[in-house]
């Protein structure tokens, strides 16, 4: 009879600490949801293009879509590269189906999604990054730097002719 009692107290135990932690790991679960970005569109990152344009800055376009999972997966790394680069590029997500933006899309000639576009307004020069170094955080930063060694140079060589 004890043996009983002591099985089935061990057994209402467990059954009481199983359901309290699914409680708690559901209840957190919710909140997630709820705080979970859901397509790109969500991510605020970044300026407009038209202020981007305004800039003397080099400008970091994303070309994304909401319906793409890639685009969505990305967003978590491109926010970290707005982060780190926010005062050496204007940063600017741009969704390709934005009738807005149907001149810019068609003269960039997009294969996929997300892409990304180094924009220089002030040396007349764009350059495609590759995707397959996005969500290699370290590679994708040794092209950004890259291209700020470059733009250095030029604009050296601009003082230089003056």
């Amino acid at each position: 009879m004890k043996k009983k009692l002591i099985i089935g107290l061990s057994i209402f135990l467990v059954v009481l600490l199983t359901s309290a932690i699914t409680y708690a790991v559901n209840k957190n679960a919710v909140y997630d949801l709820a705080n979970k970005k859901h397509v790109p569109s969500d991510y605020k990152i970044g300026v407009t293009y038209d202020e981007a344009l305004k800039s003397d800055k080099p400008v970091l376009a994303l070309f994304y879509v909401d319906w793409c999972g890639y685009c969505l997966r990305f967003m978590p790394k491109f926010k970290t590269i707005s982060t780190i680069y926010k005062d050496k590029y204007s940063i600017v997500m741009i969704n390709a189906e934005d009738p807005n933006f149907e001149k810019l899309i068609k003269d960039v000639a997009l294969s996929g999604f997300p892409t990304m576009y180094v924009i220089d307004n002030k040396y007349q020069n764009r350059f495609l990054l590759n995707n397959a170094i996005y969500m290699d955080l370290k590679k994708l930063r040794v092209e950004l730097d890259r291209y700020l060694k470059v733009r250095e140079r030029l604009e050296m060589a601009e003082s230089c002719q003056k």
